[in-house]
């Protein structure tokens, strides 16, 4: 039988993370390429005392059905942490999704026709250009800078195109590792309220800063933003449980999009992580998340200082999951995965975060899910990679 597939799917592409790593399955290789938090910050124990008091306790409504805005103790929890942080976010405003992703794919059901325009940071993040891509838009994109994006190039966008959304990882970003300043954010609103176009901050890296100063999220500044949220980088991935904030008119329209969905998100999942949040320290547990990710980043930095050839450049984030290589132009990094791999070390190339196909000499490295002797030993087999590849320039 031959399938007649929506023509949306010969648009969309395949996870390039996920296939690329299909080669990091041997255990031989040392790879820098998931996005993987590290599982020793997993607060097995307690999540297991959680389950255990809450199925004691209140068992029988936990594995209920339940409402698709989700667990309401549980979103006005999400509200006063926000409050604590200076954004004034009601738990009317919070939907609780399946994970930071559903927020992509709710937000495309609710904005996006065919041939709208999307803006996207250059590079943005991967798997914003996969579910986007299933409503069949046309990409833009705006240049980053060492503190945010290019306001003069994101003006000249917003003054010539019709955008409709603007998506950006404005903390320690997936795959730079770059955070817009105060000042980028404040414009930023601004341009965006002047345009009429809809922000889309997506904010999963957003607690784990172990350098510098917190600054708010842009929506603060921003009423009408979206914002996104997830438990996956502070206490489990694995729970698969995120969040959106938007106004009013737009919540009325996620929420019926998500019913279309799947009803609402797993309600017990909802209920243990309730749990476990109103009995444990979870600012003493993010505490212990940042002192590790922040020796990690030390140590790759160090060992790249020590072992990659000085014409190549690299970010340095004052938090999150990863950094950003920049190879010297003219250089591949697909042909330097391909030697990565043969010295038993992976990452991503960075071509795949890039919606118009560029960025040939990038690659993004994660440094949370490696313990020291890894980081040492992969940074080092990298940097022999590298070397390798310049020479036959």
């Amino acid at each position: 039988m031959k399938y007649n597939f929506a023509q949306r799917m010969s648009k969309t592409p395949r996870s390039f993370v996920r296939e690329i790593l299909k080669v990091t399955e041997n255990p031989e290789i040392i790879s820098f390429g998931g996005g993987l938090p590290n599982p020793q910050s997993f607060p097995v124990k307690a999540i297991s005392n959680a389950v255990n008091q809450l199925l004691a306790e209140n068992g029988s409504d936990a594995l209920q059905y339940s409402t698709t805005e989700g667990y309401e103790p549980l979103r006005e929890y999400i509200a006063q942490r926000y409050f604590s942080q200076g954004l004034n976010v009601t738990a009317d405003e919070i939907l609780i999704t399946n994970g930071s992703q559903q927020c992509l794919d709710l937000v495309g059901k609710v904005f996006v026709d065919k041939d709208d325009k999307i803006l996207l940071e250059k590079p943005t993040y991967l798997a914003a250009i996969q579910a986007f891509s299933l409503y069949e838009p046309e990409f833009k994109s705006v240049p980053l800078q060492k503190d945010g994006v290019d306001l003069d190039a994101l003006e000249d966008i917003l003054s010539n195109e019709n955008i409709k959304l603007f998506y950006t990882v404005t903390s320690f970003q997936n795959p730079t590792g770059i955070t817009y300043s105060k000042r980028k954010r404040e414009k930023l609103a601004k341009l965006l309220k002047k345009y009429e176009t809809v922000l889309i901050e997506d904010n999963p890296y957003g607690e784990l800063r172990f350098m510098g100063d917190f600054i708010p999220p842009v929506k603060s500044c921003l009423n009408e933003g979206i914002l996104f949220g997830s438990f996956s980088k502070i206490v489990s991935p694995g729970m698969r449980l995120g969040w959106i904030v938007a106004p009013a008119e737009v919540m009325d329209k996620l929420i019926i999009a998500k019913q279309a969905s799947d009803l609402h998100s797993n309600y017990f999942t909802q209920r243990v992580v309730y749990q476990y949040l109103k009995t444990n320290p979870i600012d003493e547990h993010i505490q212990k998340i940042r002192n590790l990710y922040k020796n990690q980043r030390n140590l790759m930095i160090r060992m790249m200082e020590k072992y990659f050839p000085p014409e190549v450049e690299y970010t340095q984030p004052e938090g999150g999951m990863f950094l950003w290589v920049t190879l010297p132009p003219g250089t591949s990094s697909m042909e330097l995965f391909e030697m990565a791999i043969e010295e038993n070390v992976a990452f991503v190339p960075g071509q795949a975060f890039y919606a118009d196909g560029s960025g040939e000499n990038t690659l993004r490295l994660n440094f949370t899910n490696s313990d020291d002797k890894s980081i040492e030993e992969g940074i080092q087999r990298l940097g022999l990679a590298i070397e390798k590849l310049l020479s036959e320039k």
